[in-house]
């Protein structure tokens, strides 16, 4: 027994069917579909595709119909087109990617959520605290210098600074941020 008989006794009906449906109608109908879609060769192979597994699924009926089922299947590869481009008219646009660009990295969000935060528990100091905390801690100045911007002497300065962090933590734990 030759091996193509023995491959032939062992395919079934459908396979045959589906075989034959290849060979005969993929052809003329990826140049029928790839019109369709004006020409995208992939959305053309997946109609395609989609339209033989469908003929598939309906074996019986096609194999009980009397004359070509090119005009079933191309029918059937139009209706797939259609109602992939209805799909995408429905959905919303995919977001363009470039306004995402512009929005800070998320360390610099931190950052500002953090300036943000230390901004509001400065404005729960004294005016005097403020002060004495800007001049060292955010202007970089000594105490000396500080006490001399400020008009005080450098022991006020000092005192200032210890009792304005010290309220600038019972603060910032307050809004829930700990050290």
């Amino acid at each position: 027994m030759r091996k193509d008989a023995v491959v032939a006794d062992r395919t079934s009906p459908d396979e045959d069917l589906m075989r034959s449906l290849y060979e005969e109608h993929a052809g003329p109908l990826l140049a029928f579909v790839l019109r369709l879609v004006a020409g995208d060769r992939q959305r053309a192979e997946d109609v395609v595709q989609e339209t033989l597994l469908r003929a598939w699924r309906n074996a019986d009926r096609l194999r009980g119909a009397t004359g070509s089922v090119r005009p079933w299947l191309i029918t059937v590869a139009r209706r797939i087109v259609i109602d992939n481009h209805r799909s995408r008219q429905a959905r919303p646009p995919e977001v363009d990617p470039g306004p995402l660009e512009l929005l800070p990295a998320a360390d610099e969000i931190d950052r500002a959520l953090r300036l943000m935060t230390i901004s509001d528990a400065l404005g729960d100091l004294s005016e005097a605290h403020r002060e004495a905390l800007i001049e060292t801690y955010f202007k970089g100045r000594t105490v000396s210098e500080a006490a001399e911007v400020l008009g005080v002497p450098a022991g006020t300065v000092r005192s200032r600074v210890f009792y304005a962090l010290r309220s600038m933590r019972l603060s910032l734990e307050e809004r829930g941020v700990t050290a």
